[in-house]
């Protein structure tokens, strides 16, 4: 299927889960993650949820990494040239909703996208060659193509991929792995 048919289909799919699976779909997500072997993790980037779209929760996720010590970095949207800026995420740091809703750091210190070893990246839907359609703009394709070459790459999802997304192209970067509900 095309990105445009995708987008629209699984933004009705996750509108359509009740609290009561997306909690049951989040927990298997979770445990998956808790599993996760970190110890040359330092710095942890993660996309904050926007509740509006019915997004993975991933405070439970940053508690638990900022808990084993890590660095957490989230980003601010520029919409100008659609690219993100990095900032670490203490507790502390206050936040603000941007015009599309997404949760943003107001008071954080910049970070450098070099700096961080892994990256929590939001989606919709994933394809078995670890492909993603996300909301459109290519923020986070623009975003992983300046990571370091090591940097870990995990797309959170409540689906499990599909066969094929049809129209990716040359700027489109795959993921090194998804979790999705087992």
């Amino acid at each position: 299927m095309l990105k445009s048919v995708l987008r629209k289909l699984y933004k009705q799919k996750r509108n359509m889960l009740t609290q009561t699976e997306k909690e049951k779909l989040q927990e298997s997500i979770y445990q998956q993650i808790f599993e996760l072997q970190t110890n040359d993790i330092h710095t942890v980037h993660f996309f904050l949820s926007m509740r509006k779209f019915n997004e993975i929760d991933t405070q439970p996720i940053i508690d638990f990494f900022r808990d084993k010590g890590k660095r957490i970095i989230v980003s601010r949207c520029n919409f100008k040239d659609d690219t993100l800026s990095h900032f670490y995420f203490e507790k502390d740091t206050e936040l603000e909703l941007n015009k599309f809703g997404v949760p943003e750091p107001i008071n954080a210190e910049e970070a450098n996208v070099k700096d961080i070893d892994l990256v929590f990246v939001p989606m919709l839907i994933s394809d078995e060659q670890n492909y993603r359609v996300g909301y459109g703009k290519g923020f986070y394709d623009r975003f992983l193509s300046e990571c370091r070459e090591d940097t870990r790459t995990i797309g959170l999802n409540f689906f499990p991929p599909i066969k094929k997304i049809k129209d990716t192209h040359k700027f489109d970067v795959p993921l090194d792995s998804v979790i999705y509900p087992k």
